[in-house]
């Protein structure tokens, strides 16, 4: 038995199905209490287009290609990324083939491996990259003993990842200190037991709530084919699929919503996930309907058919983690006009604000907990409308998925995208205040990189469980410091631990504050006045950031 196209889908679709299912298990893996990555979430949402693909008669070498590109366009987070990566492999063994016997696969999962490492600038052992690694050795060597027996090939090669999986926390001490095995690989040993399910003839089927035909598959739109328009009392069908905030996360916590729209229309299906809104009405109203869902949180898709015409007629584009514009698909590429663009990826009002009057043109909002996927940065760098345009990620779990973007234009032609790592909001701002229009793209790449690596950041957050990290005992709800990304101090009072950082940076000449959304005017305020005390020769700005998740962001140059 050999595996052809239509069976490597159906095992993509039980594999994304797994992970799905699996998401609120590998997100508690994390190794950090700080809401950094969301790991299952991250993978999840990189597989969810796989389900949207019609299954369909063809060559594995053509529905290898699909499943790649959905896959890559749709990464989010480090470990989604280097999912994807591992996919684009695994298509480019696999083409030019019709079928693929074991000896295929075990060349198909090595390419993917060595795909997802040449991304890695440095790899670490003890992550998804060593479980696949594992999995392409036991691969390799026992492929030959596993010919017809694509199942039972299967089989070992999860026994091989799960073994691997174990070992893990020997591998990585911030693990074993933890006592948890790596996210990423457990994401990926799910991702393989999805495959090796639909190989038994057992595909996991979609989470409760999603709508599905009679193939089984997520469908993406309804059909309306066989409809009478004279009986459509509501002219558009509006469906679209909310990313939650922080504020509404758990089941149950949108009723609101659900009671604000039932009114404008009928045929409402509403499920009010963990972490998503799905929406389904028949309305007259979809704008009133789209206005209502952003205030829940990110739109991830968004589809409006016009029944009455049975055709369906785009009207937005997929607005995947809130990327902020909303382009609409189907329209002409914007004009190359300009010579350099730039486009931010960031969290809050006020921080997206300052970019913007920094000349940034294009904000994509995500950045802890949102990560925004490859598309979402391509369509914003797009529409920039600039031959050259530099992206700044401020986030390390953002960067891969910007470098991907990049790597995608560079295919296109049209336009060149420069990835600065920027891995916080103060590292973006320094880049884009050494920014100079009167020199050419090289040197001020070179002029920004220098500028935000002198910066640090600080920053403060809530513990979201009780951990133990660097020997320092953490308590879920503590408020904890984070001098460049390392926990330092933590305690019941964020104003202290801000200041107790800052005691760290005498010799401190500008100092930004960013406060979060949870943070009263009058509490910044007062932190501001202790600041000047402590640190009377420093250039102090106080800013309204609005982030979520972090109560202060504070640059120290």
């Amino acid at each position: 038995m050999e595996i052809d196209g239509n069976k490597f889908q159906q095992m993509c679709v039980s594999a994304a199905n797994s992970l799905d299912s699996k998401k609120t298990e590998i997100n508690n893996l994390n190794v950090f209490p700080v809401p950094d990555g969301d790991t299952g979430i991250n993978m999840s949402l990189t597989m969810k287009p796989v389900r949207e693909i019609r299954v369909e008669p063809g060559t594995l070498s053509e529905a290898a290609g699909r499943v790649a590109d959905r896959v890559l366009r749709a990464a989010r987070g480090n470990s989604g990324a280097i999912l994807s990566l591992f996919f684009r492999g695994m298509a480019k063994s696999f083409k030019g083939l019709d079928k693929a016997d074991s000896k295929d696969i075990a060349k198909a999962i090595r390419s993917g491996t060595n795909e997802a490492y040449r991304a890695v600038s440095k790899p670490t052992e003890g992550t998804i990259l060593t479980v696949m690694r594992g999995t392409a050795d036991t691969a390799e060597a026992e492929s030959e003993q596993y010919q017809g027996d694509p199942e039972a090939f299967f089989e070992r090669l999860v026994d091989s990842a799960e073994e691997v999986l174990r070992q893990t926390p020997e591998m990585l001490p911030v693990l074993k200190e933890a006592k948890v095995v790596d996210a990423g690989g457990s994401g990926f040993v799910a991702m393989l037991k999805g495959m090796l399910a639909s190989l038994r003839g057992q595909d996991v089927a979609a989470a409760e709530g999603a709508e599905a035909d009679e193939e089984g598959k997520t469908r993406s739109a309804a059909d309306f084919g066989e409809i009478d328009p004279a009986s459509i009392t509501f002219a558009y069908c509006t469906e679209c699929i909310v990313a939650k905030s922080a504020d509404f996360a758990g089941e149950g916590k949108a009723q609101a919503f659900k009671e604000t729209i039932a009114p404008l229309g009928d045929s409402m299906v509403f499920v009010d996930d963990e972490e998503i809104i799905k929406v389904h009405i028949h309305t007259n109203d979809p704008g009133r309907v789209l206005s209502e869902a952003v205030k829940y949180g990110a739109l991830e898709t968004v589809k409006v058919e016009n029944m009455r015409n049975q055709h369906s007629a785009l009207v937005t584009a997929e607005a995947k983690s809130g990327h902020e514009a909303g382009h609409e698909a189907g329209q002409a590429p914007v004009a190359i006009d300009k010579p350099v663009g730039f486009v931010s990826v960031c969290l809050g009002e006020g921080v997206a604000a300052a970019f913007r009057d920094l000349g940034v043109g294009e904000i994509v909002t995500g950045g802890q907990t949102m990560n925004p996927s490859t598309e979402d940065i391509l369509r914003a760098v797009r529409h920039t409308g600039a031959a050259q345009v530099f992206i700044l990620p401020n986030n390390k779990n953002i960067i891969m998925v910007a470098q991907q973007a990049a790597e995608i234009l560079a295919g296109e032609g049209r336009q060149q995208a420069i990835v600065l790592e920027t891995r916080s909001i103060p590292e973006g701002i320094a880049a884009m205040l050494a920014y100079d229009e009167s020199s050419d793209v090289q040197a001020n790449r070179e002029v920004m990189e220098q500028a935000f690596s002198q910066v640090h950041t600080l920053s403060v957050t809530r513990a979201v469980k009780d951990a133990s990290i660097d020997g320092m005992s953490i308590r879920a709800g503590e408020y904890m410091g984070l001098c460049d990304r390392k926990i330092g101090y933590t305690g019941v009072s964020r104003r202290v631990i801000v200041l107790e950082m800052l005691k760290n940076y005498p010799q401190a000449s500008f100092i930004t504050v960013f406060y979060g959304s949870d943070v009263k005017p009058e509490q910044a305020e007062r932190l501001q006045g202790d600041i000047k005390a402590l640190l009377p020769e420093a250039e102090l700005t106080v800013l309204s950031g609005g982030q979520p998740l972090y109560d202060y962001i504070i640059s120290v140059e």
